[in-house]
């Protein structure tokens, strides 16, 4: 979708088969301890490329790549933009390190891999954050550049948006999992991060649970709502309650589930499917759940 920065050289590739990765961007400007957290496969690729290719110049390459491949770019700044001023080693541990005391709010991204480590004291940087379309998967992409003495460093995210789990949610499925346990996780219902307001992209998971419930009219099933454990426990008890209720009017209003089929209710982060010590934990216990009644 977008190509190679011309003459650079690929120094490090992963690839992450899933991983919740935050980018660091809140309403069009930097933001570290509100960032944006998006969820699916992370391929990280850090080039080379020759020193008269300053990081500036980079970025206006790739916003140029972003506009021709239709991405929507949701930031792009350079040097003092990124709120660094000349410390390089401060958006280096605020973006790349786990974090401690001090920086409370770093990101954790270096658990993507890497060869190159961020220089210190260092202004001439930039970094930049599109969204776009592959399919009808959502795509991420973030640019960071900076000055590495004897060339300039680009460390190239590109996250594509998917559940934890690996396989479709499907009626035969979930029929299975609720005749071998009395209850189904459902990763395809997405929300608005701290609301229950339901995303576009989740249509699909629903007219799937639609279909398995309808499919069994003389049955009734219980819409459970689940969070991790990040918050606390009334603000995450009103949070899964509110989403699990918003499921089942969606199913009803826009579904034709009749209402006498379902309830809905909240557990907060009462029963986890795995531990919460990870974003990838954390992730698979955000979860809504089709339970027989």
């Amino acid at each position: 979708m977008v190509s190679r920065f011309e003459g650079a050289v690929i120094e490090f590739y992963k690839e992450t088969k899933w991983g919740a990765y935050k980018i660091p961007v809140s309403e069009n400007k930097i933001s570290f301890c509100e960032p944006l957290v998006v969820e699916g496969k992370v391929i990280r690729t850090q080039y080379s490329v020759s020193i008269d290719n300053n990081p500036e110049y980079v970025l206006q390459n790739y916003k140029a790549a972003f506009a021709k491949a239709g991405f929507t770019i949701l930031i792009a700044v350079a040097n003092e933009g990124l709120g660094v001023g000349e410390r390089s080693q401060d958006w280096a541990m605020q973006y790349y390190s786990p974090g401690d005391a001090y920086w409370r709010c770093a990101l954790n991204n270096t658990r993507f891999g890497g060869t190159i480590g961020i220089p210190n004291w260092k202004g001439n940087q930039a970094f930049i954050v599109a969204k776009g379309q592959k399919g009808n998967k959502e795509i991420y992409v973030t640019m960071y550049s900076i000055d590495n003495n004897a060339y300039t460093l680009i460390n190239q995210d590109v996250i594509e948006i998917q559940t934890a789990e690996t396989g479709m949610v499907t009626a035969e499925n979930i029929s299975k999992g609720i005749n071998a346990e009395g209850h189904f996780a459902v990763y395809g219902i997405l929300f608005e991060t701290g609301q229950s307001t339901i995303k576009p992209e989740s249509s699909i998971a629903l007219k799937t649970i639609s279909d398995f419930i309808n499919a069994n009219a003389a049955k009734k099933y219980y819409i459970v709502g689940h969070t991790d454990n990040v918050g606390n426990f009334p603000d995450n008890r009103l949070l899964s309650d509110s989403r699990a209720k918003t499921v089942m009017n969606e199913l009803i209003t826009n579904y034709a589930v009749k209402p006498e089929q379902l309830k809905a209710y909240g557990t907060s982060s009462l029963s986890p499917v795995t531990s919460n010590a990870t974003e990838e934990g954390r992730a698979k216990n955000r979860r809504v759940e089709i339970v027989e009644q």
